[in-house]
């Protein structure tokens, strides 16, 4: 254990600075931040890491290496892009492989390129950060060691999980009180339960889709915004396991060019994957239905306009949700767009080439909910830009090249 810590302090040495944030305050924000707001151009930029899986084999040379690795992905990206908000969708760690006396402080190496440039950060939780030695409420205690992080938690139920939330986005120009957008984060859970064993020794795995009560919260927070602000506020979601929808969509077809995209994991694995609609999780059930109320609700709320979620490493494609759906009930009041971002991490399974989703929200493009979308790779490329518009879906683009990139340092053998 002494080792595996050394080790990881090793690669966080090896690939992060002495933290030199670069604070600048908004309107109606007790951040040390500030608010999230649009910059004087009217944009506001996301850049999405999905599936970084730090803390694998800590024990190997190649465990520490692949976080090294996943640090230089971090840093070629942002060397490129300039978001005024970086998103960690989930799966940040492997908890299975780590300890419970060191499990959070692979946070410190995840954000140590963010924090040497300044930038503010926001996370969902996925379900390899929950397990035996690791939990949402340890990864956040620990990211909040950190003034950058705008993580946080806003539902309290035992079975809500934790990074359920909303962070406004205003203009930055007006200072007006009312948000021009709102970004969403949901806690989709799944993994096992932190230091809980069955009857025998055998952990105990945690219900993997986002919870009826975050559901409710979600609704009646997005009510009382628009009673608030007398209107409906565009906005974006973030989860890390994908809703089933998606699957079905994919079974419908993903076209290379009105979807441009990877579409490697086939079938997707969804919220609710492996679970019976009576709670049992015993192997005998393939999909329990327990995310309908999470579609219905994406697809109700006016002004969603897409949510994104990683969890499957192989898919990076979007998809206009617009229609009901085979062997489905929730048929979608609203159009949303349900994406993928790009597998960030060297860590989890998988080769293809990393990078992360961008998201660009311009205030000229949002009065007719439109944002742009592509993924920067770690060589510098730029695949699947398109444009999430009244007509994408119909709209043609190049298909993704599905390139693949190897740990350089790694040694697996």
């Amino acid at each position: 254990m002494f080792f595996a810590s050394v080790l990881i302090w090793l690669a966080f040495a090896a690939s992060t600075s002495e933290a030199k944030p670069i604070a600048k305050r908004f309107i109606n924000s007790t951040h040390p931040f500030g608010s999230l707001s649009f910059d004087d151009d009217g944009k506001f930029q996301i850049s999405i890491f999905e599936d970084l899986h730090f803390g694998e084999n800590a024990w190997d040379q190649w465990g520490p290496q692949q976080d090294i690795n996943s640090v230089k992905v971090i840093n070629e990206i942002l060397d490129v892009e300039s978001p005024g908000l970086v998103i960690l969708n989930g799966d940040l760690i492997t908890g299975e492989n780590t300890f419970a006396g060191n499990s959070t402080q692979y946070v410190d190496q995840i954000v140590g390129p963010l924090v040497d440039r300044g930038l503010t950060w926001a996370s969902t939780y996925g379900n390899h950060d929950y397990d035996f030695n690791i939990s949402g409420n340890s990864i956040l205690a620990r990211e909040k060691q950190w003034r950058n992080s705008r993580t946080t938690q806003m539902v309290f139920d035992s079975e809500a999980g934790v990074s359920n939330y909303y962070l406004p986005v205003y203009d930055g120009i007006s200072q007006n009180s009312t948000p021009e957008l709102l970004l969403w984060f949901f806690d989709s859970r799944g993994g096992f339960r932190f230091q809980q064993h069955d009857e025998f020794g055998e952990r105990v795995g945690q219900p993997n889709w986002v919870d009826f009560s975050v559901v409710n919260w979600f609704l009646q927070t997005n009510a009382e915004l628009v009673n608030k602000y007398n209107r409906v506020i565009p906005s974006l979601a973030f989860v890390h396991i994908p809703v089933f929808a998606a699957s079905v969509l994919q079974q419908v077809g993903v076209d290379p060019h009105t979807e441009p995209g990877v579409n490697d994991d086939n079938p997707l694995a969804p919220q609710a994957q492996g679970w019976c609609a009576d709670g049992r999780n015993d192997g005998t059930c393939d999909y329990g239905g327990q995310d309908i109320p999470f579609m219905q609700a994406i697809s109700e709320v006016p002004g969603l306009m897409a949510v994104f979620s990683g969890h499957d490493h192989g898919n990076t494609w979007c998809y206009k949700w617009d229609r009901l759906l085979p062997n489905m009930t929730v048929a979608p009041h609203n159009d949303v767009n349900l994406c993928f971002s790009q597998h960030s991490g060297y860590g989890g399974y998988g080769n293809w080439e990393r990078g992360a989703r961008q998201v660009l929200v311009t205030k000229s493009k949002l009065k007719n909910r439109e944002i742009d979308t592509w993924i920067r790779l770690e060589s510098g490329n730029v695949v699947g830009s398109v444009s999430l518009n009244a007509t994408f879906g119909e709209d043609r683009y190049p298909a993704t090249n599905n390139s693949k990139t190897y740990c350089p340092t790694c040694d697996y053998s």
